[in-house]
């Protein structure tokens, strides 16, 4: 077929989204995590509204911070958990 008035007769291509970043894996509860907003180490508990909560090791209140804000805990920073859970315990506090 001929184009009227010069124009091109080609069709566009059609419009493909750009693919979404990959979504940070959600931990298993329990893996201790750093919050990065906050410089606070917890426990992962669970996710809700695209919220991750977390919680100090050694018991207390949770709290909700971005997924983004979040990395694993390194080797020491887990080990420095875990022995402040240690510690409540043996003191009989709650957790």
């Amino acid at each position: 077929m001929s184009a009227k008035n010069g124009a091109s007769n080609q069709q566009e291509p059609p419009h493909t989204p750009t693919p979404a970043p990959n979504p940070i894996p959600t931990p298993a509860p329990g893996t201790v995590m750093v919050d990065l907003s906050q410089d606070r180490v917890g426990e992962f508990r669970g996710e809700w509204c695209g919220k991750w909560s977390l919680r100090p090791v050694g018991g207390g209140v949770e709290w909700t911070v971005d997924p983004e804000d979040v990395r694993p805990a390194d080797p020491i920073q887990r080990l420095r958990a875990e022995l402040t859970r240690a510690n409540r315990r043996s003191r009989g506090e709650l957790l």
